[in-house]
């Protein structure tokens, strides 16, 4: 089994990019292909010590699910699945997709559920990201400064995804024991 487990929820499909972004950096042995949340279950999530995370917000601030008009299930459909998982010894980096121009009062807010869910349960979570660069006017992803983890705009900034995600995986490279 690899080391590191990559899963995201997605809607249009931008996560998902990413996360193939991230897995074509490394080999099987050390991250499994990425997994969409809706395809996986409680016991292979949380079989992982460490797990890279992504989620696009979308709407009013929301995770991606049914009930912001998802296509299909998604984040908001599998937390309630592991709610009840002790995450203390696991570590988590989280990406989130966002709009800053389209939706600037809750730009990334969806990352900013993630961190808080995992950390409430235990978790270690790595990866806090700078938020210089960005043109938004609230975030639910932003504590002590940082965005809890690395912020891409595909809308906006589609230019400036793969040098921001080259600059993240060196960031927790030491941590996941990833090759820098």
């Amino acid at each position: 089994m690899a080391k590191i487990g990559l899963f995201f929820g997605s809607n249009t499909g931008k996560t998902r990019k990413v996360a193939k972004m991230i897995k074509k950096k490394y080999d099987d042995e050390l991250v499994a292909a990425p997994l969409n949340v809706n395809r996986t279950t409680a016991e292979e999530f949380s079989s992982y010590d460490f797990l890279l995370l992504g989620t696009p917000t979308l709407g009013d601030g929301e995770l991606p699910g049914l009930s912001s008009d998802c296509d299909a299930e998604s984040w908001e459909e599998f937390l309630p699945q592991i709610e009840d998982i002790d995450f203390s010894g696991k570590t988590i980096a989280i990406f989130g997709l966002g709009d800053q121009v389209g939706y600037p009062d809750e730009f990334l807010d969806a990352m900013g559920e993630l961190h808080s869910f995992f950390n409430e349960r235990g978790a270690t979570l790595i990866g806090a990201w700078p938020n210089e660069g960005y043109e938004f006017e609230h975030s639910e992803a932003i504590i002590d400064g940082k965005f809890v983890g690395l912020a891409l705009d595909l809308d906006n900034q589609s230019g400036l995804t793969e040098e921001r995600l080259n600059a993240w995986l060196t960031l927790i490279a030491p941590t996941f024991g990833l090759p820098v």
